[in-house]
């Protein structure tokens, strides 16, 4: 395979796309309902593990779609700035929300998921996709904008 060809190579991702009515997700409430709703329900979620879904949002913060991003392991997923935001790019989302689940309940953020949490919001802003919330879901659910740590 040519260079040419290599750099011209198309990767389609997944998109679970909802209906046109779709859910407003404008507070860590509602994406935890959404997550409960229509998350935990995908055939392809195991609450085994450590899931990273990002939900798309439009400029009216409705769900447009949610994809899954990665499947970690017990107590850790890794997510790059460049997965997160490839669907949100090519579905030509206003904004995001991240979620993960914690299978210990605890869904108190690591140091890890603020890191990351951090980085996706640099790269949200230079993208201008914004990231409005990174919420971990387990027995109840927390909101990294709600500690402070998205500005």
């Amino acid at each position: 395979m040519s260079l040419y060809n290599l750099a011209t190579e198309v990767r389609v991702t997944v998109l679970r796309e909802t209906p046109a009515t779709s859910t407003l997700v404008d507070t860590p409430e509602s994406a935890a309902r959404y997550w409960n709703e229509v998350i935990a329900t995908d055939p392809r979620y195991s609450g085994d593990v450590e899931n990273f879904y990002v939900l798309i949002l439009n400029t009216r913060n409705r769900v447009t779609g949610h994809v899954l991003v990665s499947v970690g392991i017990l107590n850790a997923c890794q997510a790059h700035a460049r997965e997160v935001f490839r669907a949100a790019i090519v579905a030509n989302a206003h904004g995001i929300v991240c979620m993960h689940n914690h299978p210990s309940g605890d869904t108190t953020p690591s140091d890890a998921d603020i890191r990351a949490t951090r980085d996706l919001k640099k790269a949200g802003d230079l993208l201008k996709i914004e990231l409005l919330d990174h919420v971990i879901v387990g027995v109840g659910h927390t909101s990294l904008r709600e500690r402070g740590y998205l500005y």
